[in-house]
């Protein structure tokens, strides 16, 4: 309604009332309902500029104009079913907040991405902020200039665009003013801006140049997939259920998530009310369905997702729209500069297309040259920039790649009239550019180059048979080998056809073919096509002939893939004597041979060897290349690697870091072979005990590494992998477990189920479960594993006998002692046979059959193998190895079964100092030691000895691996064992009460550790005289043993012995009889009658018989007890002395005073060891040591009689 007032002068201008809301072109709510705006406009608030002209105007005339001008700038509102962009939103409130000062706020993007929409939304919002709000046309000049003449004439300044901006200069109020569409880059938008130091701007725009304008901006991108769904189910009148959303969310992901085209879809589908019917007609009638416009729309959007588009397309030079139609035929996704410059280069080698055959990919490129021929950047940037002013491309300037919205990519396809040939000419680019780049090229990567490849192969495009070649050195080198094998037996077909099956390129691509199969893990394959392609070799080229050997030496390699390391090293001998012959000691290619024979002697033990070798390899390289020559650091780093395989640890770490440090420098940080150093050097801050320093440089080779290769790379899996053993080291299995799950998975849709890469990470998951305590499903894996490769690798492959080697241990978990030693006696006979009696891997395997023997109680066997084991360690790595100190505390260990403790201290001790010197005081292995030492004392009586040390290791783990580290928790456990042998008590059970709560929160409740600690803690409320709370906390204990490990585990039956004895104390003889009764049978059926356990359980049982009054009996049983363990164990074993004692006891009760008398004098007579003023009286009932695949820890628990503790142990690992 419009009002003139006379006499002020004032111009009142008010809208009628606001109807419901109609529908909308994108996005917004419901229509509004209140007055429509009002404009109240005094003239002596105005400059009297050309005041004449507008009062003699005619007032019906200038009413007219008034009008139209309202109209013409008056915002329409947002869509009423406008969703989401509510991070633009608040980004706008936010900068339009402040006040008194002039604001422009671009809003920049694809056609059809909503602009204007987020732009209506912010204005309906925000109204009440704004003293008058403009609408203008930003598409032309013309409408601009209309626009703001609108102006002028609506708040009678004037009638001309320089009166309008003249108001808006002149008017310091809160204006804004909207530029919608300011998309023709030839528009000076500047001419239009009011220059002044007040009112509000906001422009959108497809060219994101316009941000020079702004005071701030935002990218309008894809709508976030929530809010696309109910854009879409808003727009198709669909109520939003369970399966309308899922459908939506697969429409939404087809269209890329972009709101106009969403908008259309929704349109067509209100129509039909076919939400599920929309993806079949999509997907066969695409171009269609986005270039259509409904007739019923929610706005006045004239235009559809395709002619928004071609609009654009429509005004570029015939140079950038020819670039945007070849980059369609690219992948959408990180298009580089640098495949057209290299593509430029090409120098047309002999073995490659002609001029002639890549004539139209020269034209093309001809665009973007200097009249010398070379590459012209700033033209390609003319180009690329023209595309960009209309959003049709995008750039990222941090990464200095290429995007094209997947929509307007399928689009711009749609716009050739010849698509084969276009796929065709842009796959002989991307073969031109390849043969240019070097390998693995920091500029132009194989994770850009494998997705645009991928697509022309999908394509069907025509390229030369070089290029193909081209393109699976690309996949090789991102890690895509099945792709590698079928381009590669493509090739060999169409070589063989065109060449002949004898000629060089044909062997060439057959040898290549047979790497790529071993990369798959098809090893028997590889050898077999190697073997082929050296016998033609022999007779084509002749014996010597360098290719010859080449292949020779490729050969070997496979035969070391399928563990045959002998059959390798020799034929590698050969190729190295010829080369050295022919070629001479200096040649690139016998050093290479070297290097190789090197690593086979490293595979069969010979380690010492295997170092003297690099080492010359080393010097010649140094003098040949220079110290800083990647391939010098390369065989520096090989050399690192045999000091650690020679256990000089320090010395590799030392080596690796110089190597590394001369990498970053010549290569950068993100090479392949800086990456392999420094994942090697995390690897050894892992066997230097310096786990979080390993796990945080593993962490920053796997970001980079997806960076590179991509998160699904062979290497990339691998390095997950390694970081997964990290988490373990550091005491978090179930990070570790997650994380090899995850590596687990991309290796099967990556490598398959059979690949030996999968099933070695499936053996490693089946590890990190034993880790857990889930032993039953690390067993089952680890079967699983083992089959896999028994199929696939052969019965006698090295990685089959380590997996047999560690199911065995998986066996021993779950308390089948037998058969794990079985399945050991297999795996050392093998390796007894494959590499010889004295090679590292079957000392390794006869240490750890020696470990079963102790599990089944023959401890003077397991000691003989041991103390064999130790001598031949010593002879061939030396006496300070890691491994042959490891041997050295185990055959300690194997002392102290033998109840031989004195010596088992002093053997520690030396093992200790040992470790001191070579590792350090606080590396684990030293830790590990220190403890095994205190445990030592205590067997000799010296408990405030082994409190002490105890205390001290404590300590030390706190600081290296934190309080609540597993490893840090068995200590302080092992220390409240020590409180309780000095007899304080209180102390004990407080310790071991910490420590359960901290083992249910790190590792639940069932965890074997957990339940280990609750069964100590148990014995504590015994030794404090808490009977009834023993007894119950250890029912629990047994209850939750029974379900995770079966009635007859070695563990559930101590348990069951000490719950047994917790019944004796509560004064229930029979109860306690009886359950003994039960221990006895099941250990006679698992371990025999004569093992030391079995024997134990008998003396236990007897002492219950003498608790029963039933004397004779306890005394008939201990005297079978007695005679077993003296055939078993010895005289003079603690065991057969303490049964003696209490054989002595049993006559006792039978009132035989003298006999008893006299058989405890034998007891202090022969008990030499631990002294005269030292009668132990406690018998240890071992849950004898369960070994962990890779971790030095072992669970011993020790169980009582008389007093009754359990503790638990840190032990060596075989």
């Amino acid at each position: 309604m419009l009002s003139l007032d006379g006499d002020s002068r004032s111009l009142h201008i008010s809208g009628g009332h606001g109807g419901s809301g109609g529908p909308a072109h994108l996005q917004g709510g419901t229509g509004g309902v209140g007055q429509g705006p009002i404009v109240h406009i005094t003239a002596s608030q105005l400059i009297t500029h050309n005041l004449q002209a507008t009062v003699a105007m005619d007032q019906g005339l200038q009413l007219d104009n008034i009008r139209a001008a309202q109209i013409a700038s008056h915002c329409p509102p947002a869509s009423r079913i406008f969703c989401g962009r509510e991070d633009v939103l608040n980004k706008m409130h936010q900068f339009f907040s402040d006040t008194g000062i002039q604001h422009i706020y671009v809003l920049h993007g694809l056609g059809g991405a909503g602009k204007t929409q987020i732009a209506l939304k912010f204005i309906n919002k925000s109204s009440s902020r704004f003293s008058d709000i403009f609408f203008i046309d930003a598409s032309s000049i013309a409408t601009i200039e209309t626009g703001l003449k609108n102006i002028a004439v609506l708040k009678e300044f004037g009638n001309s665009p320089q009166d309008g901006l003249l108001w808006l200069t002149s008017k310091v109020e809160e204006w804004l003013l909207l530029f919608d569409n300011a998309d023709d880059p030839g528009i000076n938008l500047n001419d239009y801006i009011p220059q002044c130091n007040h009112g509000n701007i906001i422009i959108t725009s497809r060219n994101p140049e316009m941000c020079v304008y702004a005071g701030s901006d935002s990218p309008v991108l894809d709508m976030e997939e929530e809010d696309a769904v109910v854009l879409l189910l808003k727009s198709a009148w669909q109520k939003a259920t369970v399966h309308t959303q899922q459908i939506a969310a697969e429409i939404v992901k087809l269209l890329r998530y972009l709101p106009l085209a969403i908008v259309q879809a929704g349109a067509f589908i209100s129509k039909s009310q076919d939400l599920d019917g929309y993806l079949v007609l999509y997907l066969k009638n695409q171009v269609r369905l986005l270039s259509e416009k409904p007739a019923q729309s929610h706005d006045h959007y004239a235009w559809t997702v395709y002619t928004t588009w071609q609009m654009s397309f429509d005004r570029l030079t015939p140079p950038a729209a020819m670039f945007l139609q070849y980059c369609s035929f690219l992948h959408y996704n990180g298009i580089s500069e640098e495949i057209f410059r290299y593509a430029s280069r090409y120098q047309f080698p002999s073995s490659g297309p002609s001029k002639e055959e890549v004539q139209e990919p020269l034209k093309f490129l001809s665009h973007f040259l200097q009249s010398t021929g070379e590459w012209d950047s700033l033209q390609f940037l003319d180009a690329t920039n023209e595309i960009q002013s209309y959003s049709l491309i995008s750039f990222d300037a941090e990464k200095k790649l290429f995007f094209i919205h997947p929509l307007v990519h399928a689009w711009s396809q749609g716009t050739v009239q010849n698509p084969k040939r276009h796929v065709s000419i842009m796959g002989s680019i991307l073969g031109m550019a390849i043969s240019e780049r070097s390998e693995w090229d920091m500029q132009l990567t194989s994770l850009l180059l494998c997705p645009h490849i991928e697509l022309a192969l999908q394509m069907d495009a025509k390229v030369a048979l070089t290029f193909r070649y081209q393109y699976a050195s690309i996949f090789w080198e991102g890690g895509k080998n099945k792709y590698v094998k079928e381009l590669l037996e493509e090739v060999l077909e169409k070589r063989k056809q065109l060449l002949g099956e004898d000629h060089p390129d044909t062997l060439f691509t057959m040898g290549n073919l047979a790497n790529s199969y071993s990369d798959l893990g098809e090893y028997q394959k590889a050898q077999e096509f190697m073997s082929v392609v050296l016998e033609k070799q022999k007779q084509l080229l002749g014996e010597d002939h360098p290719d010859t050997l080449l292949t020779m030496g490729n050969l070997a390699s496979s035969y070391s893939d399928l563990g045959e390391h002998q059959k390798a090293q020799k034929l590698m001998s050969v190729v190295l004597e010829k080369q050295k012959q022919l070629l001479d000691d200096n040649h690139p290619a016998t050093l290479l041979t070297m290097g190789n024979l090197a690593s086979s002697y490293s595979a069969l033990g010979e380690h010492q060897k295997a170092q003297e070798l690099k080492s010359v390899v080393l010097e010649k390289r140094k003098q040949l290349l220079g110290e800083d020559h990647p391939d010098t650091l390369f065989t520096m780093g090989n050399l690192a690697n045999s000091y650690s395989d020679l256990g000089e640890h320090q010395r590799a770490q030392e080596l690796l870091s110089v190597v590394l440090e001369k990498q970053k420098q010549l290569l950068g940080d993100n090479h392949p072979h800086t990456l392999h150093t420094m994942r090697n050097l995390a690897n050894l801050y892992s066997n230097l005990g310096e786990h979080q320093k390993a796990q945080e440089l593993k962490s920053v080779v796997l970001e980079k590494r997806k960076q590179l290769l991509g998160d699904n790379h062979p290497d990339t899996l691998l390095t997950m992998g390694n970081l997964a053993s990290s988490y373990s080291d550091l005491g978090e299995h179930q990070k570790a477990q997650e994380l090899m799950s995850v590596v687990l998975e991309k290796q099967k849709q990556l490598l398959g189920d059979n690949h030996p890469d999968t099933l070695l990470t499936m053996g490693n998951l089946a590890s990190s479960y034993s880790d857990l305590g889930e032993h039953q499903k690390g067993q089952e894996l680890m079967s699983v594993v083992l089959e896999k490769q028994k199929q696939l690798l052969g019965e006698d492959h090295p990685d089959t006998l380590l997996t047999m080697g560690n199911l065995a241990r998986s066996y021993s978990n779950l308390g089948e002692h037998q058969k794990a030693q079985e399945l050991k006696s297999v795996v050392l006979e093998k390796r007894k046979q494959l590499l010889g009696d004295n090679h590292p891997a079957t000392l390794l395997t006869m240490g750890d059959l020696a470990s079963s023997y102790s599990d089944l109680g023959e401890h003077q066997k397991a000691q003989e193998l041991k103390s064999v084991v130790l001598e031949k360690q010593k002879q061939l790595l030396g006496d300070n190895h890691p491994a042959t100190l490891l041997t050295m505390g185990n055959l300690a260990n194997s002392y102290s079964d033998l109840g031989e403790h004195q010596k088992a201290q002093e053997l520690k001790s030396v093992v200790l100092e040992k470790r001191k010197q070579l590792l350090g005081d606080n590396h684990p292995a030293t830790l590990l030691t220190m403890g095994n030492l205190a445990r030592s004392y205590s067997d000799l009586g010296e408990h405030q000895k082994a409190q002490e040390l105890k205390s001290v290791v404590l300590e030390k783990r706190k600081q290296l691996l934190g309080d609540n580290h597993p490893d840090t928790l068995l200590t302080m456990g092992d220390l409240a064992s020590s409180y309780s042998d000095l007899g304080e008590h209180q102390k004990a059970q407080e310790l071991k009460s910490v420590v359960l709560e901290k083992q249910k929160q790190l590792l639940g409740d069932n965890h074997p550790a957990t339940l280990l600690t609750m069964g100590n803690l148990a014995n504590s409320y015994s030794d404090l005289g808490e009977h009834q709370k023993a007894q119950e906390l250890k029912s629990v204990v047994l209850e939750k043993r029974k379900q995770l490990l079966g009635d007859n585990h070695p563990a559930t039956l101590l348990t069951m012995g000490n719950l047994a004895r917790s019944y004796s104390d509560l004064g229930e003889h029979q109860k306690a009889q009886e359950l003994k009764s039960v221990v006895l049978e099941k250990r006679k059926q698992l371990l025999g009658d004569n093992h030391p356990d079995t024997l134990l359980t008998m003396g236990n049982l007897a002492s219950s018989y003498s608790d029963l009054g039933e004397h004779q009996k306890a005394q008939e049983l201990m005297s079978v007890v007695l005679e077993k363990q003296k055939q078993v164990l010895g005289d003079n074993h603690p065991d057969t002395l303490l049964t003696m004692g209490n054989l002595a006891n049993s006559y006792s009760d039978l009132g035989e005073h003298q006999r008893a008398q006299e058989l405890l004098s034998v007891v202090l007579e022969q008990k030499q060891v631990p002294g005269e003023d030292h009668l132990d009286v406690s018998q240890p009932d071992q849950l004898t040591p369960s070994i962990m695949p890779s971790k030095p820890m072992i669970l011993l628990i020790l169980d009582r009689l008389l007093p009754m503790t359990a503790v638990s142990v840190l032990d060596d690992v075989d």
